[in-house]
């Protein structure tokens, strides 16, 4: 799946506070983050869009048949 970026404004302050006692159980904020909006996906995506956005996710998608590079002629002429 196609991943995106999100930003927010916050509290330099505060974000730095969260990243230290954060540091200090051994705990990565950016996996903590997404696990937040996860949580939000779940509270507020229907149960049949999730269904339907996995069941797309999962479908392994068919790479397209490249074409063959013409092959150019030999155009040297051997006297």
């Amino acid at each position: 799946m196609k991943k995106t970026s999100v930003s927010i404004m916050y509290d330099d302050e505060k974000l730095n506070a969260i990243r230290l006692y954060m540091s200090q159980r051994d705990l990565d904020f950016k996996v903590e983050l997404e696990k937040s909006v996860d949580a939000l996906y779940a509270k507020y995506v229907p149960a049949n869009v999730r269904e339907f956005i996995d069941m797309k996710d999962s479908q392994v998608k068919t790479p397209k048949p490249k074409k063959p590079k013409p092959q150019e002629e030999n155009t040297k002429v051997v006297t």
